[in-house]
């Protein structure tokens, strides 16, 4: 149910800023030499199988994410991208057998280029950055008081993705992400291992510069 809310969420949201965008006037305006922008969206976050050992699955989901961007010019970019709640994930073992609960909230600072001219229809981008995702709410489903933990995920992020000029404000958006995320795995204080994450991520959203 928090999935399909959260989708549902991106979508009204999608269709409230829509006709907005289109009203704009882009013969009277450029997208060339407007510096910052901001993209709002959902994306779906899928970790790796067998992340550990004992661990055959972790299951992905959807959240909200929100970025912001300073142009350096039209094609450079320093982009601040981040979940806006929490990705929430099954943890499977052996035969789909839950083992527990764990959710993650990632930030990136990346640097992009954007390929084109600022007002082409499609403009493709790349990036490579910096991340941190803090993991939180670390759970059993046997109900064992063991605790347990996984540390901040750090790393590279690298990125690839379309915006869609809708006029000289508005666009749409298209991206994928993958970030290198080896947490280490504490039980009761003491490291069990170190859980190769390395999760992909594709998202959509409606952007706007200024």
């Amino acid at each position: 149910m928090r999935s399909i809310r959260i989708l549902s969420l991106a979508l009204l949201t999608s269709a409230a800023f829509a006709p907005a965008a289109f009203a704009q006037d882009s013969s009277t305006d450029t997208a060339s030499g407007k510096h910052f922008a901001v993209v709002g969206g959902v994306t779906l976050l899928q970790p790796k199988n067998d992340p550990i050992e004992g661990v055959k699955k972790v299951d992905g989901g959807p959240a909200p994410t929100v970025s912001f961007s300073y142009y350096v010019n039209d094609n450079w970019a320093v982009e601040l991208w981040g979940a806006a709640d929490k990705f929430d994930h099954r943890v499977k073992g052996p035969g789909d057998a839950r083992l527990g609960n764990v959710e993650q909230q990632p930030v990136a600072l990346s640097g992009q280029y954007h390929f084109g001219q600022a007002d082409n229809v499609f403009r493709p981008f790349v990036g490579v950055g910096y991340f941190q995702s803090a993991f939180s709410n670390e759970s059993l489903s046997d109900g064992t008081t063991s605790d347990i933990r996984l540390k901040d995920a750090k790393g590279v992020i690298g990125t690839v993705g379309v915006d869609m000029n809708i006029n000289s404000t508005w666009f749409a958006r298209a991206d994928a992400r993958y970030m290198r995320s080896r947490p280490d795995v504490k039980i009761d204080g003491v490291k069990v291992g170190e859980a190769k994450v390395d999760p992909w991520t594709v998202g959509v959203g409606i952007g706007a510069r200024f």
